[in-house]
């Protein structure tokens, strides 16, 4: 299958200056960004955001655009370069393999996106379950207000570069092999700034702290990642700004503790709750329902809850709640109270492998062992 002309991709015109290349690639790029599309429409939106990428990656690059205009795919696609004859010299070849080698890049450092950050957001288990928006600051390089990322004072531009007419580069003879490094007048910028931005001293860029509201999708865990496009750290002279991203870690719960979709729990009963059976109330994270104790339950007894567990971020079944009884042995008895259960520990004498089985099966164990 074809490659579709990058113009087409970007819907822009073939003499689209790099703003118009910047604008349209931020509003496909929002159109088609993953988090944005779901269900039937994810694969699609997907395969069209990678597309739109790679558009622009080449456009926005004066050097690929150049070979893109006069060869097609085949002026950057490597793949495609060895059947278009005279597309690249041998320089052209063999400099991107052999450029760091001698202090020299692949492309111009001028279109280099701003670097992404990362964010660490503490939640508490119902907030992580049930989802919320959180307000967040980042301290991060934003565009200059003042030239606009421009890097140069109102009312003058950039100017660009004699020795290398914009490209950030330069070929250079090194032996056999002709290679490119970046350009000495301009450190790889492609332009000059004469007249330097005040705020900024030919930045572009400005410190600032940002604040964002991120919308926490219901049912995310520690480990789980919210990607915001664009809220990273601004570009060099008005390039694309890299990403931000929310690094979620969900707090320990006096309570519950989560595994996968399910929630699990210890849940403490009396000896004579255990004995003689009876209700008890459960804690769940939407209220208190009831649990119906049988008679003889013993400590690991596991008591399931169906739908009081995480309805999963991705998608799926919501879970269980799995309370796991814990028989308390009574303490601090009075006289009386030691008295009584010495009668029950006396009436259990004739009969005790019926009312103790586990105890008696296991002290068989044992004697035939020692035997």
């Amino acid at each position: 299958m074809s490659k579709r002309d990058y113009y087409q991709v970007l819907d822009i015109q073939r003499n689209a200056s790099e703003a118009d290349i910047k604008k349209a690639y931020r509003r496909l790029a929002m159109k088609y960004h993953p988090d944005r599309n779901t269900g039937d429409k994810a694969k699609a939106a997907e395969q069209n955001f990678k597309e739109v990428k790679e558009a622009y990656e080449v456009l926005s690059d004066q050097q690929k655009r150049a070979a893109y205009d006069q060869f097609g795919h085949a002026g950057v696609d490597p793949n495609l370069g060895a059947g278009a004859a005279g597309a690249a010299d041998f320089g052209d070849i063999f400099g991107n393999v052999f450029g760091d080698i001698f202090g020299g890049r692949g492309q111009s450092t001028s279109t280099q996106s701003g670097d992404d950050l990362r964010y660490n957001l503490e939640l508490n288990l119902e907030d992580a379950i049930a989802g919320k928006s959180v307000k967040i600051k980042v301290p991060t390089l934003v565009n200059c207000g003042t030239c606009n990322g421009s890097g140069a004072k109102p009312g003058s531009e950039p100017k660009t570069c004699n020795t290398c007419r914009g490209q950030g580069q330069v070929r250079m003879q090194q032996g056999f092999f002709s290679v490119q490094q970046p350009c000495p007048s301009c450190h790889g910028k492609g332009f000059s700034i004469d007249n330097p931005c005040t705020p900024c001293r030919g930045q572009g860029r400005v410190q600032e702290t940002k604040t964002l509201s991120v919308k926490v999708p219901p049912g995310v865990d520690t480990g789980d990642r919210i990607r915001l496009s664009g809220e990273g750290e601004a570009g060099k002279h008005g390039a694309p700004a890299g990403d931000l991203y929310v690094q979620i870690a969900v707090r320990k719960h006096p309570i519950f503790r989560r595994e996968e979709s399910h929630l699990h729990c210890e849940m403490p009963i009396s000896f004579t709750t255990a004995a003689l059976g009876g209700e008890t109330e459960v804690p769940t994270l939407t209220g208190k329902v009831k649990l119906k104790i049988p008679e003889g339950t013993q400590t690991g007894k596991m008591f399931r809850v169906r739908g009081k567990g995480v309805k999963p971020v991705r998608g799926g079944p919501q879970g269980d709640l799995l309370c796991r009884i814990q028989v308390e042995t009574p303490v601090k008895l009075t006289a009386t109270q030691r008295d009584l259960l010495q009668q029950l520990e006396d009436s259990f004498a004739d009969n005790g492998s019926q009312h103790t089985p586990s105890a008696h099966g296991w002290l068989d164990k044992v004697k035939s062992f020692l035997k």
